[in-house]
């Protein structure tokens, strides 16, 4: 199967550097910036820029992971309960991807960080969060399923549900829901990366090389995120979220050549 298409090195490696340090700042997954630059920068079919963007999530979440894991910012109870619930999500979200049509993609990306932007820009404070009942661990692991599905949708890694819930419902110290958020993406991006390749819906190499650049910059990034003001990074990332919504907003309107680009890729990968 052909899953594959062509972007210089170094733009691939400028594109994990962003992501990584997003990744390592915000407990993010990286693919709001990895989805957008793949389909401008080298014209890739928006589901493929999807599923190799949840690929290259893997080795940044990981490089997060180990620097959060270092400060002792990740809560292991909840990470645990939110996993279970991201990787039946992933399940479902690497489906949808599949037969949702692409504006639909295009128009759930746009409210995920409009919604994300606006959770960022209300200031929660929080000392860390009360004793696990029951009933919490069970919503957290319908949070799971929600993050999980978009993340199998959208490439995102699940960070931009994640995070907020974990602050807003759990009451917990935003860095540490940003080190258990990142620990929830490793699972997620492995699961939703099976099945993206099994449908031919990721690119590998391109994937790898942004995944392993991105890395570099989440060790970076996770260990910024222990001395920034969490008021100045949630108003810098919403910034950054409007301007990718925009960016993707106007990506709905028909051109000739966006159409000649999609329709190009959809029968290359008809062929296999």
């Amino acid at each position: 199967m052909r899953s594959q298409t062509f972007i210089p090195f170094h733009r691939a490696a400028i594109i994990g550097g962003g992501a990584g340090m997003l990744s390592g700042v915000f407990g993010v997954g990286g693919g709001l910036v990895t989805v957008p630059c793949l389909v401008a920068w080298a014209g890739m079919d928006r589901r493929l820029a999807h599923g190799t963007s949840l690929a290259a999530t893997l080795p940044i979440a990981l490089a997060g992971l180990v620097t959060y894991l270092v400060h002792g910012n990740i809560d292991w109870p909840v990470a645990c309960f939110l996993s279970i619930g991201a990787i039946a999500g992933a399940i479902i979200g690497t489906h949808l991807l599949r037969v949702v049509p692409k504006n639909v993609l295009i128009m759930v990306f746009v409210i995920t960080v409009l919604a994300t932007a606006t959770r960022l820009l209300l200031n929660s404070e929080s000392d860390g969060r009360a004793d696990l009942t029951v009933t919490m661990a069970l919503l957290l692991v319908g949070v799971g399923v929600v993050a999980g599905t978009l993340a199998g949708m959208l490439g995102i890694g699940g960070g931009v549900i994640l995070v907020p819930a974990m602050v807003v419902v759990l009451g917990m110290a935003p860095v540490v829901a940003k080190g258990t958020s990142v620990a929830v993406i490793v699972p997620t991006s492995i699961m939703g990366t099976i099945r993206n390749r099994r449908h031919a819906n990721v690119d590998i190499r391109v994937a790898a090389v942004i995944g392993v650049c991105g890395a570099v910059m989440a060790v970076v990034g996770a260990t910024v995120a222990n001395g920034l003001s969490d008021q100045l990074s949630n108003i810098m990332f919403a910034a950054l979220l409007l301007f990718v919504a925009i960016t993707q907003l106007l990506s709905l309107r028909p051109t000739p050549l966006i159409d000649v680009t999609d329709t190009s890729f959809t029968l290359e990968t008809a062929d296999d």
